[in-house]
C-alpha cells in the first residue's frame, strides 16, 4: 500500500488558493490510485518550534544518546517513510512561509532523512520517489533569480535522496492585467491531469 505524505504550510488556510489546487490534485490522485493512503501533516495545526538554542540542546543530546525513536524526530521518520510527497505552500517574500522552513529543518535529521557513506558523502535515506511543489504566486517569478522556493526544494530532494521534484505552479494571480479566475481554472486543469501521471 503506497503512502503519499501531504505537508500542508498555507497560512490562509480555507482562503488559500494554494491550498485549493493541491486538494483538486489529492482528490484526483485518490481517485487515480483509491489504495493510497494519504496523510496529511498541517504546519499550521501541528506548529513544530523553530531549532532555538533549547530546542537544538535537545535534538543533538537525543542524537547523540541514538534515541531517534524520540517524538522530536517523529516528522522525520514519516518524511523519510513517506512513498510520495506533495507540499503545498505560497510563494512568500520571494520563497515559501517560515512554518515550511521550520519543518524543513526539523526533517533534516543525519541517519533518518540524510546519511554519510564511508568516503564522507552525503547520501539521501528517504524512500519517495517524487516530490509535487504546489505553489501560487501573485507574480510572474518562474524561472528567475527572485524565486527561491524551488532551488530550495531541489536541494533538499537531492540532500534527501528523492530523485524526482515536480512543480504545479500559477502565476500572476495578483495582476490586474490578468483573468485570475481564467488562471486558477487552468491551473485546477493541470491539477487533474498530473493526478493521474505522479
Amino acid at each position: 500500500m503506497e503512502n503519499l505524505l501531504f505537508i500542508n504550510a498555507c497560512v490562509r488556510g480555507e482562503r488559500s488558493r494554494t491550498l485549493k489546487l493541491a486538494r483538486r490534485f489529492l482528490e484526483g490522485y485518490q481517485k487515480a490510485h483509491p489504495d493510497t493512503v494519504i496523510t496529511q501533516r498541517d504546519l499550521c495545526a501541528q506548529r513544530l518550534q523553530p531549532q532555538y538554542p533549547e530546542v537544538l540542546a535537545e535534538r543533538d543530546e537525543l542524537w547523540a544518546a541514538g534515541k531517534l525513536d524520540q517524538p522530536m524526530f517523529e516528522p522525520a521518520r514519516e518524511f523519510a517513510a513517506a512513498d510520495k510527497i506533495v507540499v503545498a505552500a505560497p510563494f512568500w517574500d520571494l520563497c515559501f512561509p517560515a512554518v515550511l522552513k521550520i519543518y524543513l529543518e526539523r526533517i533534516s535529521v543525519t541517519d533518518v532523512t540524510f546519511g554519510y557513506d564511508d568516503q564522507g558523502a552525503m547520501v539521501g535515506l528517504c524512500r519517495a520517489s517524487k516530490l509535487l511543489y504546489v505553489v501560487t504566486r501573485g507574480g510572474n517569478y518562474a524561472g528567475t533569480d527572485l524565486e527561491m522556493g524551488t532551488p530550495m526544494l531541489r536541494a533538499l530532494c537531492a540532500m534527501y535522496g528523492i530523485p524526482e521534484l515536480i512543480t504545479l505552479a500559477t502565476e500572476g494571480l495578483d495582476d490586474v492585467r490578468q483573468d485570475k479566475q481564467a488562471l486558477l481554472d487552468a491551473a485546477l486543469l493541470r491539477a487533474d491531469a498530473l493526478a493521474g501521471e505522479f
